[in-house]
């Protein structure tokens, strides 16, 4: 019996109590959560934070046998490791990918287990029956929200579920925002992923409320003020962004702009909401609308940038704003409140006669008088050895500056921002007269030398944010500069004369700062760092999600066991994670956070926002769940479920309830590149009943026939290959082995079906450069046909009317043809002109055409060659004689109805002319 499908209640109790250490493991409602998931499939979405990797543990606990065959789908190669090390068992296999032949897979799946794997190696596994999809216990999906129609895990569980009517599906999300976006997305999404249940678990759900209530942490929040020449900075940057809203509402009264609004475009999401709710209708908004929302990301990045960053760097970008080549393109530059802006910013960094006395951040001297003054009297009173502090904040550009900031303290590493940003002043306040002996570590020896390619690189990203109004989400506060030269972590440590001196509480000056950098840093990690036990304590500086993705901060809380955590910057899932730690931790000294926010400002504004946003997709959540109609047969576990139908057989079964009744329709089948599998097409071929065959071909994308062959390009991918040649080289080679070569460009179905909509993705082309060169295409490859097709989905229709009454295509020869070597003996030895004549001519194929035109030097020599000496270098029979006939042969016409059909026969003999 397979665990999960046919158990009762009681047994999957017993079997998760007998292969699970639940009670050490699992808070009450993970408990409950796992129950429910094991005894009904099911979608479960939970608020961020709210991680289920406990969950997700036992769960695989219960199914590591070598009985079992499980899939995980969505998992990132750190979350692959990080369940492999926790489980640690033979059972779990993560090395399946491209590199490993598809025989040793088969082996490794015939051996059970939980096998970690990318879909497009599942799918294709699937397609060519290297799993035994009937034998599969089932799959186990995280990141459930990303599953829609077209992509590759719908692709996989369509497959899955058609082979298999027994088999789980279990999914897992944490993001409940998704499900908000677009008509009936969660009803959507469970039919993709063919289940029947909901389960849903926000913050506020009473059991999480309980479970997380036991052993909280203390919390100390400290609502930080920010200065008065902040707050006016602050005033002016929301009346330009007021404004914008309101003009581009004006201008817009047609388009449904309820989003937009002041308040959401300070939140994290503002781009993704402007992508859903703009992208079908950016062609049709004008250039005053596009330029708008660009001023809308760049107040955006202004205002963020004024709290997050230092006071150096926002003058500095400010100073970028103002140039004349910027305001030539940027209305927001003219209104009233920025020419305030830019006059009240000198005020920041200056005094009086451009005295350089810049004022600190004001999470600084508070961050600082926690470190020195209220952690060490903590630790003074626990009498504790071994202490770790952890400062969390958003970027790694906050984290060198923190890094620096302890180190050398806030007048040095201000003094050495102003050097390295070009910031001139006529004198220096007392502060800092004591500066000029810097002590700043790496990399600032690389930000010095290209310092002024930064300030270039900016200035070009400034130039270019009209064009580039809709590009992906990024970290505002890190974009105007190189991420790639900051760590997303920093270790110091503290001087263990700190603790126990009664000095610290009063007031310092930077000189007297006792953080060093951690002597071991070089080469060490996180597990060394919590194994090297230090009578003083250790610090360390890190990101709430670095580059290995979510468990990057679970993971550093459980194996660092910090005593103390400092919240630089406010994240809703990084306080929860924090919360979950600390719940599952049970020790009798409860961790102390230090919670710092900047009080009545767009920080605490951003957060409350994001916390009300998910509090409202989770109620429409749960009010949907309650109206929503489930299908019986939803799971896929019957035949009559729709989601499982071809959408041919869809519309032939409605055409026979109106009268008649069609034959069956034969299984047609097409020839994809198994390269292309990356895309959404071959997904939406199949839903359309059409069988697919991957293979590794050379020449084109899909053959649909044994004449049709068709290489398909994205917008990026046609301007690419235009640029290359690469595209000439494909046309070649696909009107030399195919007599219908096509040509298939792809637009984008979340965009319109328009080229202004891809004028960013142009890279230096203009439309009408693009047409030339199309044009020119065609010219030179007569038989070339161009497709232009809206998205995928008309895509896959117009494959399946090609191929109607069509003969399926030649597997062998469509991976015979048009290899590397082939390709370049073309292009190396022979005219491509003579090539093409020649391999028209009956008898001559990709197999002999080489040696042919290696020992016939021209037509007049094989006029002369016997029909022998052509079966001798053409290398078989048939093949000689075809040959010999056409050019020896007579054509006559036995009659005026074969003359009509275009018939005849070679007669004997050659008649002269």
């Amino acid at each position: 019996m397979e665990a999960g499908t046919s158990a009762s209640s009681q047994s999957i109790e017993d079997l998760i109590e007998q292969k699970c250490d639940t009670k050490q493991l699992l808070l009450e409602f993970e408990l409950q959560l796992l129950l429910d998931i094991m005894h009904k499939d099911g979608l479960v979405i939970a608020a961020k934070g709210i991680n289920m990797d406990y969950v997700l543990l036992n769960l695989m606990k219960v199914y590591c046998d070598e009985g079992n065959l499980v899939f995980v789908m969505n998992a990132t190669e750190h979350e692959e490791k990080y369940f492999i090390e926790k489980i640690n068992d033979p059972n779990m296999h993560n090395n399946l990918n491209a590199a490993s032949t598809s025989d040793n897979r088969g082996d490794m799946y015939l051996s059970g287990g939980i096998h970690f794997v990318s879909t497009r190696i599942l799918v294709l596994d699937m397609l060519k029956k290297k799993i035994p999809i009937e034998k599969i216990t089932g799959i186990i999906i995280l990141r459930a929200h990303k599953i829609l129609e077209s992509c590759q895990e719908s692709f996989v569980l369509r497959l899955y579920r058609q082979n298999n009517k027994t088999g789980f599906i279990k999914a897992f999300t944490n993001s409940a925002q998704s499900f908000t976006m677009g008509f009936g997305h969660v009803e959507r999404i469970m039919r993709n992923i063919f289940v029947k249940e909901l389960y849903i678990w926000p913050r506020f759900h009473s059991l999480i409320i309980s479970s997380l209530k036991r052993n909280e942490p203390l919390v100390i929040e400290l609502h930080v003020p920010i200065s008065e020449n902040l707050q006016k900075t602050q005033t002016y940057i929301l009346e330009l962004m007021n404004l914008t809203v309101k003009e581009l509402k004006r201008i817009n009264k047609s388009v449904e702009l309820e989003e937009i609004t002041t308040e959401n475009c300070l939140t994290k999401k503002f781009h993704k909401i402007l992508q859903s709710q703009l992208d079908l209708i950016w062609n049709q908004l004008s250039t005053r609308s596009r330029q708008l929302i660009s001023d809308l990301k760049t107040l955006r990045h202004l205002i963020i940038s004024m709290l997050y960053s230092d006071p150096i760097s926002f003058y500095s970008l400010l100073l970028e704003y103002r140039k004349a080549e910027y305001a030539r393109n940027n209305n927001w530059v003219l209104l009233k409140p920025a020419e305030l802006l830019f006059s009240h910013v000198n005020s920041l960094i200056f005094t009086g006669d451009r005295e350089f006395n810049p004022e600190l951040c004001p999470k600084w001297s508070t961050l600082i008088e926690v470190l020195k003054v209220e952690i060490p009297q903590d630790i003074m009173k626990s009498n504790s050895v071994d202490n770790k502090i952890l400062i969390l904040c958003s970027d790694r550009k906050t984290c060198y500056q923190l890094n620096e900031l302890l180190r050398n303290g806030p007048h040095h590493y201000l003094f050495f921002m102003a050097l390295k940003k070009g910031i001139s002043f006529k004198s220096l306040s007392d502060k800092f007269k004591n500066c000029g002996d810097l002590n700043i570590a790496s990399p600032d020896e690389t930000n010095q030398k290209n310092s002024s390619n930064k300030r270039k690189k900016l200035k070009g990203e400034v130039e270019k944010e009209e064009k580039e109004s809709k590009d992906k989400e990024v970290d505002e506060s890190e974009n105007s500069e190189d991420i790639g030269e900051y760590k997303e972590s920093y270790i110091l440590t503290m001087s263990q004369s700190m603790i126990g001196d009664e000095s610290i509480t009063s007031t310092k000056e930077e000189e007297s700062f006792v953080f060093e950098p951690f002597s071991q840093l070089e080469n060490i990690n996180i597990t060394q760092l919590a194994q090297a036990a230090q009578a003083a304590p250790t610090i360390i500086i890190q990101t709430f999600k670095g580059a290995e993705n979510y468990i990057n901060l679970e993971r550093t809380l459980d194996v660092i066991n910090p005593n103390y955590i400092v919240m630089y910057h406010s994240n809703i899932t990084a306080i929860r994670e924090i919360e979950m730690y600390e719940a599952h931790r049970e020790k009798d000294r409860k961790l102390l956070i230090y919670f710092l926010i900047h009080a009545g400002t767009v920080e605490e504004q951003s957060y409350l926002t994001a916390m009300r946003r998910e509090k409202e997709a989770f109620e429409f959540l749960i009010e949907t769940k309650s109206k929503m109609v489930v299908p019986e047969d939803q799971d896929g576990k019957t035949d009559s479920c729709l989601n499982l139908q071809n959408i041919s057989t869809q519309i032939m079964e409605k055409s026979t309830r109106r009268g008649g009744r069609e034959e069956e329709p034969k299984t047609q089948h097409i020839i994809v590149d198994m390269r292309e599998f990356r895309s959404e097409l071959p997904v939406l071929i199949h839903k359309r009943g059409i069988h697919l065959e991957p293979y590794v071909i050379t020449v084109g994308d899909y053959i649909l026939t044994p004449d049709i062959c068709i290489e398909r390009k994205s917008i990026s991918d046609l301007i690419g290959s235009l640029k290359s040649g690469r595209l000439y080289q494909q046309c070649t080679q696909m009107s030399r082995y195919y007599s219908k070569p096509m040509l298939l460009i792809e637009f984008d179905q979340n965009k319109a079906f328009s080229w202004q909509n891809y004028s960013s993705n142009l890279e230096g082309y203009s439309f009408d450069q693009v047409q030339q060169k199309l044009l020119l295409l065609t010219i030179h490859f007569p038989k070339l046909r161009l497709i232009w097709s809206p998205n995928p989905y008309a895509s896959a229709q117009l494959f399946e009317e090609l191929k109607q009454n069509k003969e399926q295509p030649n597997i062998e020869y469509a991976t015979s043809i048009g290899d590397e070597q082939d390709f370049n003996i073309i292009e190396t030895k022979y005219n491509s002109g003579i090539y093409d004549f020649v391999r028209k001519l009956p008898g001559i194929n990709s197999k002999n055409i080489d040696t042919f035109l290696r020992r016939v030097k021209n037509m007049e020599g094989a006029l002369k060659l016997t029909e022998d000496e052509l079966k001798d270098i053409l290398g078989n029979t048939n093949d000689a004689k075809a040959f010999y006939m056409c050019l020896h042969g007579e054509h006559t016409q036995d009659d005026d109805t074969n003359a009509k059909k275009g018939k005849g026969k070679f007669k004997k003999g050659f008649k002269s002319k």
